[in-house]
């Protein structure tokens, strides 16, 4: 896995309706070997530009003019069936505020994480290089903060997309549900005195089985679905 994500550079759209802010994030992520593949304005040149280019990353202002970033999100990513979902570029969404509700919407959309747009150019980079490999770019807890503080249990008949829920074995949903409450791998490992690799392992079957991009998606489907309740110890 790793060998074929490195076999080229990581191809990233910027969507922002600033074009300052997009000079600034292509300046910083092709001096760190980061591939600009493409730019856009608004959610309909977004939109476009991933079609036509089929980045690794899209780096998505929320806020725009016309089609925002949430709905170009849900265009990006709808209609994928679950074995195709590692497929979808990671989306990463722009705020200028600390835990908006239109980033716990993309979240449930699928987005994988969000950056404030006074992040650190280092910060930027390593952050482009985290999602690539599939992993989320909220910590835990601070995805369970957004999912708290916004998700909504669902009804019955909107949890459809997550009907898959009874397929996880008993230790799959365990795992699930702590990771829920924002434990990283390593106390995972110790809470259920299994070894890490075993750990990852679970997590994979379950974001396989759930047709789930990340641990971020992970913590919202626990929530919307009732596995585990806000405030929850």
């Amino acid at each position: 896995m790793t060998d074929t994500v490195e076999q080229h550079p990581i191809r990233v759209v910027v969507a922002d309706d600033q074009a300052l802010v997009r000079i600034g994030f292509r300046l910083i992520l092709e001096s760190e070997g980061i591939e600009v593949a493409a730019e856009a304005e608004d959610g309909e040149q977004a939109v476009a530009a991933v079609r036509r280019t089929r980045p690794d990353v899209v780096l998505m202002d929320i806020r725009m003019p016309g089609l925002d970033g949430l709905e170009a999100t849900r265009r990006i990513l709808a209609g994928r069936p679950a074995d195709r979902a590692a497929d979808a570029p990671r989306i990463i969404m722009l705020t200028t505020f600390d835990l908006d509700h239109y980033v716990y919407a993309a979240m449930a959309a699928g987005a994988s994480g969000f950056l404030l747009k006074d992040v650190t150019p280092e910060h930027l980079a390593a952050a482009v290089r985290l999602v690539r490999t599939g992993d989320a770019l909220l910590a835990p807890a601070i995805t369970r903060r957004l999912v708290e503080r916004f998700a909504r249990p669902a009804a019955p008949e909107a949890a459809a997309p997550h009907r898959e829920l009874a397929t996880p074995t008993p230790r799959e949903l365990e795992v699930m549900g702590l990771l829920a409450r924002g434990l990283s791998n390593a106390e995972l490992a110790g809470r259920l005195q299994l070894s890490e690799a075993t750990v990852k392992t679970h997590v994979a079957r379950i974001l396989g089985k759930l047709g789930l991009r990340d641990r971020a998606q992970v913590v919202v489907a626990a929530y919307e679905t009732g596995l585990v309740s806000a405030g929850a110890p």
